[in-house]
């Protein structure tokens, strides 16, 4: 079997440049890459008729967050909670998560004040503008 790795995690958005503006400056990315891809091998990938994707890429340790702005929209998929089949997170580490959180714009909705679970991890979710869960942990 091909071996395989981590190249990126995708996030749909329906504002690209209020998502990019937002991750760089709650999570100190520096900016992203920029490209749009479309066309007809583009639409059929994506199973989307006619589908435009405009695309940042943040690059962390050798990943990518992928976020992506689609022409045609589709339904919202966002999860509402953590729990729901279907909902998905963005986990990304911290080495000092009471620093972060103390840093966060008050416009920042969060879960909750920074807890520390049974298996010692240190964990707050917070949302983006578009209400997509981001975990942030300090293991």
């Amino acid at each position: 079997m091909t071996r395989l790795a981590p190249h990126h995690f995708g996030v749909t958005v329906t504002d690209l440049d209020r998502a990019v503006e937002f991750y760089r400056d709650t999570f100190d990315f520096d900016p992203p890459d920029r490209f749009t891809v479309s066309g007809e091998a583009f639409a059929d990938g994506v199973g989307v008729e006619g589908a435009t994707g405009r695309f940042a890429h943040f690059v962390l340790d050798g990943a990518r967050i992928e976020l992506v702005e689609y022409d045609p929209e589709g339904d919202d998929a966002t999860g509402a909670a953590v729990n729901q089949p279907g909902a998905k997170h963005l986990g990304l580490a911290v080495d000092d998560l009471d620093a972060f959180y103390a840093d966060l714009d008050s416009s920042v909705e969060t879960l909750s004040e920074p807890r520390t679970t049974e298996s010692g991890t240190r964990i707050c979710f917070v949302r983006d503008p578009e209400g997509n869960l981001i975990e942030v942990l300090e293991a």
